[in-house]
């Protein structure tokens, strides 16, 4: 199996890249959805973060997201505590996913993950494909999302490696400003580029 790393910053369509993918045929692991698995009622995160930061979850509703977020706000010192829970936790997830992707046959899997370089997991793929736009366009679309305002934007920004230094690194990118047909396209030469490699 050819493993994939697809990242961007927020904003940049890593999501509907990813479901593109999906439709070509590759196996998708969506390390976000595996967080809000985590996080939901039952989940194996749940607990754990109880414990670390009081009042944010609890068993009967999972992790309240928005008092979390405060919590971090208010004491950044507490990302490194949430993420020495919550990675461990989805590498679980992603071995899972490993093993049905290799019963399924699949030739590809893509795993989306928004901090790819940032966790330092980038040399455990075999190709990076970066999501990527304009900054303009990439603000436009955050700042549409409910609840998102600048200040959270540019704290969101902060934490993540800017998007030049994220094409620097990468094997491949999509350019996500042309429409669905144009990003469909480029999916589809990386598809073929993975899988009929130039000898």
């Amino acid at each position: 199996m050819i493993i994939v790393g697809l990242t961007g910053s927020i904003g940049m369509g890593k999501s509907t890249t990813a479901a593109m993918f999906a439709d070509a045929g590759a196996a998708v692991f969506d390390a976000d959805q595996a967080v809000a698995e985590l996080y939901g009622p039952g989940g194996a995160a749940v607990a754990p973060i109880a414990d670390a930061f009081p009042g944010c979850a609890s068993a009967a509703d999972g992790v309240d997201r928005s008092k979390l977020s405060a919590s971090l706000q208010a004491n950044p010192e507490g990302f490194e505590v949430l993420e020495h829970i919550v990675h461990p936790l989805v590498a679980q997830s992603r071995a899972r996913f490993f093993q049905q992707a290799e019963k399924d046959g699949r030739q590809i899997v893509v795993l989306d993950i928004p901090l790819l370089f940032e966790t330092g997991q980038a040399d455990q793929v075999d190709a990076v494909v970066v999501v990527s736009a304009p900054a303009e366009v990439q603000r436009e679309r955050v700042l549409t999302r409910p609840g998102m305002t600048a200040a959270k934007f540019e704290a969101i920004l902060a934490r993540q490696i800017p998007d030049a230094e994220k094409r620097q690194k990468a094997d491949f990118i999509i350019e996500t400003d042309k429409g669905l047909t144009a990003a469909r396209e480029q999916v589809d030469i990386v598809i073929k580029a993975l899988l009929e490699p130039s000898s």
